[in-house]
């Protein structure tokens, strides 16, 4: 699926230490990017317990562990708008940072604060990016933040997790706006199908949100979503990789056209089914709700079990090992993030694949179950 040549990178990554206890350090997540073939990342610090004063400490572990990487690791400097957010950006400009991270949820901060302003003329002046956390867990902030962006036309944002808080109120508001990315950084495929119905192609970028997500499973997503939006090579390595590139390295944004997804978002209704049920069983995994995940992952790993699939047979095959295999990763100790991971994969699938259902013969007889062969991973 993914085009020969260009460069992947990924937008959206995390090195340090989370409140939560999530924690990533340089060399595992220099071998996510390897087992994703992506070349470079964006890369600032979690919600780190020693984040005060200004986030200084780990700002500087984000700056050092870039500066080992051998020029893979661009660094981003994680701003908290309450906490002197004009001279740590400065400080961390000055020696290094080539974008600013805020995360409003985590700094409960809203868009009209007066800091603000000040935050996006700083990235103005430096020609930098700002990388602004837009998925769940918030408050309406569309306004806000279409309004501030509004104001400084020529600082380039980049919402993360595909705009989910406010999508479609972003996607309306900031349409005129010459520099608003989007990151793939998604659980739900369907988010991102979406969004390339109301985004330009080139206004969308790869991001896979390590430690919470991995590279090559967010780039397949990515790439599985591109393929069934209908884009063709050069959109498509775009948002891999060469649109970042182009802006990190100072060539620019490319020119936008029309949105090229689909208005809607036709699946079979068995595919439609397991991904309902699976995607039931993500949120219910990532709060701690086991019993709960696990009622959702048999739902779906049910629905693949049809003996008369039609003509999705083949993926609810491959979606079906992958649910079982994740379904016995939570009864095993540190099982629950590859779990995850597999879970992802095939909700990924079930939501992109295209069975042609105007083929299918209607059934003149009771089907018989069909024979099934080793399991097959989602991909």
């Amino acid at each position: 699926m993914r085009p020969a040549g260009g460069e992947a990178f990924d937008a959206h990554t995390h090195l340090g230490l989370d409140e939560d206890g999530r924690s990533l350090d340089l060399d595992t997540l220099l071998s996510q990017l390897d087992g994703a073939g992506a070349s470079r990342a964006c890369v600032f610090a979690l919600h780190d317990p020693e984040r005060h004063p200004a986030y200084t400490i780990p700002n500087d572990r984000v700056l050092a562990w870039a500066g080992e990487s051998a020029g893979r690791l661009i660094p981003f400097c994680r701003l908290d708008p309450a906490d002197g957010p004009l001279a740590e950006g400065e400080r961390c400009l000055k020696n290094g940072a080539r974008g600013i991270k805020l995360h409003p949820r985590a700094q409960s901060f809203a868009f009209e604060s007066p800091e603000m302003d000040g935050i996006f003329k700083l990235a103005e002046q430096a020609r930098v990016p700002i990388m602004i956390h837009a998925g769940r867990g918030m408050p309406p902030i569309a306004d806000g933040l279409a309004n501030l962006a509004l104001r400084h036309p020529d600082v380039v944002l980049i919402l993360a997790h595909a705009a989910i808080c406010d999508q479609g109120i972003l996607a309306f508001r900031l349409a005129d706006h010459p520099g608003v990315l989007y990151d793939t950084s998604c659980f739900f495929a369907i988010d991102v199908i979406e969004l390339l119905a109301r985004v330009p192609a080139e206004r969308v970028v790869f991001a896979s949100d390590p430690p919470y997500g991995m590279p090559s499973s967010g780039l397949y997503m990515t790439l599985r979503v591109a393929a069934s939006a209908g884009l063709d090579e050069q959109a498509t390595k775009g948002i891999v990789g060469e649109t970042m590139a182009g802006l990190i390295d100072g060539r620019g944004l490319p020119p936008a056209g029309p949105p090229q997804g689909p208005e809607t978002i036709a699946l079979s209704g068995r595919l439609a089914r397991a991904y309902g049920y699976g995607s039931l069983a993500g949120p219910a995994l990532f709060a701690g709700a086991a019993e709960q995940a696990r009622g959702m992952l048999d739902l779906a790993i049910s629905v693949c079990r049809d003996p008369d699939p039609g003509p999705a047979g083949e993926a609810l095959d491959a979606i079906g090992a992958a649910l079982v295999a994740a379904r016995a990763l939570l009864e095993t100790d540190g099982g629950v993030s590859p779990a995850i991971d597999l879970l992802y994969r095939a909700m990924a699938r079930a939501a992109t694949e295209r069975p042609d259902l105007a083929t299918r013969e209607p059934a003149t007889e009771p089907p018989t179950r069909r024979a099934r062969g080793a399991p097959a991973h989602a991909s």
